[in-house]
């Protein structure tokens, strides 16, 4: 099960059916003669009763409404309570329990559709300890004897979004459905055909009369970004993470609205197939699927033992978030078919496979307090005190709300129970309250009138989302700005965080960002805690900030709507800052790419007082003002593509895209087929080689990307002519496959 938010954008907090009440687990125990003593066998009996409902419950909310309460790790500490308990008390066993079913009830929205063979789930696996349980089973179960056993298995990545079935008769897509309880599902073909990566039509002149094809319907995180920037500028709840709004999506009465959200498809699974080819393994599926022109993720690997499998999962915790969609774990499946059928399966899941759960990115927590951070534009931003939660890799006791709107629209107060998100290295968010612990008359918060630095009046302007500080000598805006000012994506003066600005504002060392450059070092020297060493490397940093291009300076000054590509094409069209100040708005809204908002906000930022005085204590300090214009450098990868990807001794990531920019080239975050090369530092991300190599794009180390700088050639490249018979990327060996019929049972995790 995965958490969430809403089905497809309601604004979350909004009215909901109170969960069932879940206490603390009461613990079966049985005397020496077998006997259950009274009290508590009618502990254990209720606890059962109560988590039955409770699975039941969130069963519904998340399958059948996708509008789940509780996060994946709360609804799998329930289940494995309740089967804990049936499996110590098997009297108290009931064939209505939630533990033998697969999903929920489908929906009345959709016309149901009954699977021609069950759509199952997976049991689940936390830890190296039970995935080794489970292959000591598997090793049972054929008779191999030792669980270290080279018994075969593909390992997959747990998508995490919705499970769907497709049947494709004589190679044309007929009928799509949603898993719905395993047994019959809703029909949502109007909306999967509208769905670009889902072929219409299976590739090839003979297809077979039958494929039915299982795999996962997701949202892109690039996607989910984009749609949650408009959702935001528009005055609406922001989505709550990408496998809900999925849900929500695909199941939206319009198909032309599904068609319009950016969904993808992965396939993972054949089900029924009626005059397919004879397969030996499930790799060997995943190879057919593709050459049918289905989607099979390429992250896919044959491994010989369980070794290799939780090397495989290890690997994809650590780099879960390099790829473009949301992983909650792996998939473990034996590999051979003959061996799957041997084993069996239960009556919800199969025992030749499994699902190997990561760590939460969602937790619930209390909600202590809301408090508002002033950032260095004045901006300021609604921010939540909570109880201490580890959720997606590290503590975190603060997240963000976004804005006095986001907050209303979430309905959280002081002293609720919350979900909170954190993905990798994005800012923790609150999502939602959970509604059905909120305890009673619970107030309300309000946005403050006043600034809680500066206490000065905030202001909202018109049509904004945002409320602002608009003193400008307000103490939380001038550190904010210093601090930006020297993080990675400004100067990059290592060093010079958060703690270190605050004390050396407290003790009158630097009043803006000019004083940076003019630190008494003596005075450095007396503070506790700054030895030669820390002292020197600081000054090393700001040192070599001196040298950062203008394009850098001027990102770092923090100027409203001004970011790096902007600043860069300032620096590239202009011959110093002087220049720069000396334009008009006119002047600079006629660069391509620059236009008039940055135009206007660049000129009123840099005719001020202050910026006058910080560029005169930035000259005196030998800072580099100095523009690059284009005729400096030759635009060689003018229509040119070029991914990044790993850790550059000569460059910094941020430096790498400027360098690729400033000669007329793309950096974009991803690859794809119009990629044109991709650069491969120290520790790159898996993902972005796999697509490399299987696009066939061409791979540069650091050498290669220096020669691409300077001749705009990638190095070893043949010529048009020769690339062109040449440019399909080499598959995978086609598997031996001999004429019969193909049947494979379903996998599904909750």
């Amino acid at each position: 099960m995965s958490e969430a938010s809403n089905a497809d954008a309601a604004p979350v907090g909004g009215d909901a059916v109170a969960s069932p009440a879940v206490g603390t687990s009461a613990v079966g125990t049985r005397s020496t003669d077998g006997a259950a003593d009274g009290k508590a066998a009618e502990a254990v009996e209720a606890r059962i009763g109560e988590l039955r409902q409770a699975v039941e419950y969130h069963n519904q909310r998340y399958h059948g409404e996708d509008a789940p309460e509780i996060p994946d790790v709360d609804y799998d500490a329930l289940v494995r309570e309740l089967e804990a308990l049936e499996a110590a008390n098997p009297e108290l066993v009931s064939e209505d329990s939630p533990t033998g079913a697969v999903g929920a009830a489908p929906s009345a929205t959709f016309a149901p559709v009954e699977h021609a063979m069950a759509m199952m789930s997976l049991d689940n696996a936390f830890d190296r300890g039970e995935l080794d349980a489970w292959a000591e089973r598997v090793a049972r179960g054929l008779d191999l004897g030792d669980a270290a056993a080279p018994v075969g298995y593909v390992c997959e990545l747990k998508i995490d979004g919705v499970a769907c079935s497709l049947r494709y008769e004589n190679g044309e897509l007929v009928m799509a459905a949603t898993r719905g309880n395993g047994r019959v599902g809703e029909d949502i073909t109007a909306n999967v055909l509208g769905i670009e990566p889902i072929p219409n039509r299976l590739i090839g002149d003979n297809p077979p009369p039958v494929v039915e094809v299982r795999g996962e319907i997701y949202l892109p995180v690039a996607t989910f970004n984009a749609l949650n920037d408009a959702q935001e500028a528009a005055g609406l709840a922001r989505y709550a993470n990408p496998r809900n709004t999925a849900a929500g999506s695909l199941r939206q009465k319009d198909p032309r609205v599904t068609a319009g959200r950016g969904l993808a498809f992965w396939s993972y699974q054949l089900g029924v197939v009626e005059g397919g080819p004879t397969l030996e393994g499930h790799g060997d599926a995943l190879a057919w699927l593709a050459e049918l022109g289905m989607p099979v993720n390429p992250e896919h690997r044959v491994v010989a033992d369980i070794d290799g499998v939780a090397a495989f999962a290890d690997h994809w915790l650590t780099h879960r978030h390099d790829l473009d969609y949301e992983i909650d774990g792996a998939v473990v499946k034996v590999d051979r078919l003959v061996r799957q059928r041997a084993l069996g399966s239960t009556s919800r899941a199969p025992r030749w496979a499994i699902a190997y759960k990561y760590p939460p990115e969602e937790r619930t927590t209390k909600l202590l307090d809301i408090q508002v951070s002033i950032g260095r534009t004045g901006k300021a931003t609604p921010f939540a005190v909570l109880e201490p939660v580890f959720v997606g890799g590290s503590t975190v006791q603060m997240a963000t709300l976004h804005n006095q709107d986001q907050v209303a629209l979430k309905d959280v107060h002081p002293g609720d129970t919350v979900v909170v998100r954190k993905a990798g290295d994005v800012i923790p968010e609150v999502l939602r309250p959970v509604l059905a612990e909120r305890p009673e008359g619970l107030p309300m918060w309000s946005f403050p009138t006043d600034c809680p630095s500066c206490h000065q009046a905030l202001v909202r302007p018109e049509d904004e989302a945002h409320t602002f500080c608009v003193n400008p000598t307000c103490e939380a805006q001038r550190q904010a700005r210093i601090e930006h000012f020297a993080a990675r994506g400004g100067m990059d003066i290592e060093g010079m965080g958060e703690s270190r600005v605050q004390l050396f504002i407290e003790l009158g060392l630097i009043a803006d960002v000019g004083d940076i450059y003019t630190i008494e070092w003596e005075r450095v020297a007396e503070l506790e805690g700054f030895g030669q060493t820390s002292i020197d490397n600081l000054r090393s940093a700001i040192e070599a900030s001196k040298q950062q291009p203008l394009a850098r300076l001027l990102v770092a000054l923090g100027i409203r709507h001004l970011g790096p590509s902007g600043a860069q094409l300032l620096a590239g069209n202009f011959a110093d800052i002087d220049a720069i100040i000396a334009a008009s708005e006119e002047e600079m809204a006629a660069i391509d790419g620059v236009g008039p908002v940055i135009a206007r906000s660049t000129a009123q930022y840099l005719a001020g007082e202050e910026a006058r005085a910080l560029i005169e204590k930035f000259r005196a300090a030998g800072l580099n003002l100095e523009g690059t214009p284009p005729s400096e450098l030759a635009p060689v990868l003018t229509g040119l593509s070029i991914v990044v990807t790993g850790s550059l001794e000569g460059f910094s990531r941020e430096g790498a895209a400027e360098a690729i920019k400033a000669r007329g080239g793309k950096s974009p975050g991803s690859v794809s087929k119009k990629t044109t090369a991709v650069v491969v530092g120290a520790e790159p991300g898996a993902s972005k080689l796999t697509k490399a190599e299987g696009f066939g794009v061409p791979i540069l180390d650091e050498a290669g990307f220096v020669a691409l700088l300077e001749t705009g050639e990638v190095p070893g490249q043949s010529t048009d002519e020769e690339a062109e018979g040449d440019s399909e990327p080499e598959g995978d060996s086609e598997p031996e496959l001999a004429a019969g019929t193909a049947v494979a049972s379903d996998t599904e995790s909750q």
